[in-house]
């Protein structure tokens, strides 16, 4: 459930940084390879470490994506 959702998040922002390599996410890198190692599973990646994901940096993204579309 939280992987597909982190893989399509992590597939916009990398078409995103296609566009724009300055874009003011923080994190987008690491956005994208997490989705990288989700879809070409790289490495095994723990239940815990997708849940720390999804507990704390979802939100703090949430945010930074909603201060992006006030400022517009």
């Amino acid at each position: 459930m939280f992987y597909n959702s982190i893989e399509i998040i992590g597939e916009a922002v990398n078409r995103i940084l296609k566009q724009d390599p300055d874009f003011s996410i923080e994190n987008a890198k690491r956005i994208t390879g997490l989705r990288n190692q989700i879809i070409h599973a790289y490495d095994n990646i723990s239940d815990e470490n997708i849940w720390a994901v999804v507990s704390k940096h979802i939100p703090l993204l949430k945010e930074e994506v909603n201060n992006l579309i006030d400022s517009n």
